[in-house]
């Protein structure tokens, strides 16, 4: 599907960005452009693969013309690019607008002036019942998308959603804090035992928004069906596989976290498809004249359930550790 095709990865520097780009360039692509504004590490990815595929541009997504200019002649768009971290969010909120929205929006502007045939935008459980400036900007940027995608004719840029819980081992994830801790002798700082969260592989990540990619019509919202674990059984899980037995310390909740987190609301799972292995929740594409629903009703909802990390599959410390050693990044870990 990538056949002598153009692809932007937008944030490509990240840690979906690398696991993507190293599943793409392996196939029949032309040409690979890795769009985000950190020099350093675009430098560091240059050397490392040295592919004549790949070219990089600098720029920031804030910045309209720059992600318009790096655009052109451009095929297909995976927008990775934004703020993650909860904690520094909600300190800073208007960051994570001018990041995961604004900065959202640019990169589907410039998309749709460029005619780009496909567009995929990554968002997080974070955006369903958000309560955080981070999951709230998550949430905006996928109505934003949803919007747009209305406005599309047939044939023109097509505008679709990836959403996705905790994807271990990722840049800023708890699983790195946690090894550290375990390497170095450091009590281990949890937030709240019995806080479950989903738990997904990188390449799980980039074979949604594959799945995404090939099947997505304007304005689908796809979720990966992921089990879980609280972070308590993480931490034994852990311990397990580096044989070690640190301290562990509860410090509490930090801001804006959730006990767990939600992957389809039960509103969507009213009309979410099951596809498998994942859900597709098609775009809501009904107009302002809202006269015709009231003597035309829906699915009642208060008959289904969300899609939480509370009641998913559940892993014990066997499960967890099958998957953590399953991780190219865990085995390198236990081999330093």
């Amino acid at each position: 599907m990538f056949e002598n095709k153009v692809l932007m990865i937008v944030g490509g520097t990240g840690s979906f960005g690398n696991a993507v780009l190293k599943r793409c360039l392996n196939t029949a692509v032309r040409e690979i452009r890795i769009f985000s504004r950190d020099e350093k590490k675009q430098e560091d990815m240059r050397i490392a693969i040295n592919n004549p595929k790949l070219k990089f541009y600098i720029g920031d997504i804030r910045n309209y013309s720059s992600i318009n200019e790096a655009m052109k002649g451009v095929d297909y768009v995976f927008h990775a690019a934004a703020l993650k971290q909860v904690p520094s969010c909600e300190f800073y909120p208007m960051e994570a607008v001018r990041t995961n929205i604004l900065g959202a929006e640019n990169v589907m502007n410039a998309a749709i002036a460029n005619h780009v045939d496909r567009v995929v935008v990554l968002s997080t459980d974070k955006a369903v019942y958000p309560i955080n400036a981070m999951g709230l900007s998550k949430a905006m940027m996928e109505k934003l998308m949803v919007a747009k995608s209305r406005m599309r004719n047939e044939g023109e840029t097509v505008l679709c959603a990836t959403r996705y819980g905790n994807v271990m081992a990722s840049r800023g994830s708890v699983i790195p804090l946690f090894v550290n801790q375990l390497k170095e002798g450091k009590p281990m700082t949890i937030t709240d035992p019995a806080m479950t969260r989903f738990l997904m592989s990188l390449e799980d990540s980039v074979d949604l928004v594959l799945y995404a990619f090939e099947h997505g019509r304007q304005g689908d919202i796809f979720v990966q069906k992921a089990p879980a674990s609280t972070v308590e059984v993480l931490v034994q899980a852990l311990k397990s596989i580096f044989e070690k037995d640190n301290e562990v310390r509860v410090i509490g909740t930090r801001h804006g976290e959730k006990l767990y987190e939600t992957l389809v609301s039960r509103e969507e799972m009213a009309k979410a498809e099951d596809m498998g292995q994942y859900y597709r929740i098609p775009a809501d594409n009904r107009d302002l004249n809202y006269a015709k629903y009231f003597v035309e009703g829906e699915t009642i909802i208060s008959s289904l359930d969300d899609y939480t990390s509370h009641n998913t599959e559940r892993l014990d410390v066997d499960g967890v550790k099958k998957l953590l050693l399953s991780l190219e990044s865990m085995q390198e870990q236990l081999d330093a």
